[in-house]
């Protein structure tokens, strides 16, 4: 892959849970850019550090060690004030369990980061991301009336909806059926080679991790390679070599 430039450098980061001889490390060193514009699968074992990855990456969780820097920002050295703000400005997420408002309606969910950093939403903008997620018609129903496959195309579109320099999914489709799993990932396809994000996706599937760029393996808390231009098969097939070491 063309080198770029990277939004997110991750750099000796470890992440050490409990103390004494009851901590567990779930990462370990780990040191890795996330590269502008490209979408970036993570997988892994079971505990091999996928989802502290992406909190540490994200700025949720803090690393034991080491330091993390979006766009040159060190969020490492950021109080929970500056950290809050920086997530709802300049980072968007999407979870398996959605994360959304049942009291909202689906065009108040999509501009609530929005209205949470006072900003008035960019109407053309808005527009272009409700057309792209297919939400047109759906505005002013509330998450209940909704599918599982619209109401995370919901949380897609307000993940967009800031402009974010990063986006952040955390096995976005493993609640879905196939077809509509496939949506989901055409989406997180399209934002980053229609819209230019920055899109980091954990998953355990190789179908999933087969829309990305590229793939970055973890095992045992470190970084355990990368695959560029993925197929499902060919992740699969890291993912079972990955497995046996893990276990050996």
């Amino acid at each position: 892959m063309e080198a770029m430039e990277d939004v997110v450098e991750m750099t000796a980061v470890s992440k050490v849970y409990g103390k004494g001889g009851s901590a567990v490390a779930a990462l370990r060193e780990v040191s890795v850019g996330l590269p502008r514009g490209v979408f970036t699968a993570v997988m892994g074992p079971s505990g091999s550090g996928k989802s502290t990855f992406l909190q540490c990456a994200a700025g949720l969780d803090r690393p034991s060690s080491g330091r993390v820097t979006l766009a040159g920002t060190d969020l490492t050295r950021l109080g929970e004030t500056k950290l809050t703000e920086l997530r709802r400005t300049r980072l968007g997420f999407v979870f398996q369990s959605f994360n959304l408002v049942a009291s909202l309606t689906v065009a108040q969910n999509i501009t609530l980061p929005l209205r949470l950093a006072g900003v008035r939403p960019d109407r053309a903008w808005l527009a272009e991301i409700v057309a792209r997620t297919g939400l047109g018609d759906r505005l002013g129903h509330r998450p209940a009336e909704l599918s599982g496959g619209q109401r995370q195309r919901v949380a897609v579109a307000r993940a967009l909806v800031s402009r974010p320099e990063v986006v952040f999914a955390d096995e976005p489709t493993g609640a879905l059926d196939t077809v509509t799993a496939r949506q989901v990932l055409t989406l997180l396809r399209e934002a980053a080679d229609a819209l230019g994000q920055t899109v980091v996706m954990v998953t355990h599937d190789p179908v999933a991790a087969a829309f990305a760029d590229r793939v970055l393996f973890l095992a045992d808390g470190r970084v355990a390679g990368t695959l560029d231009s993925p197929g499902a098969d060919s992740v699969a097939a890291r993912m079972t070599r990955l497995g046996a070491w893990s276990v050996a």
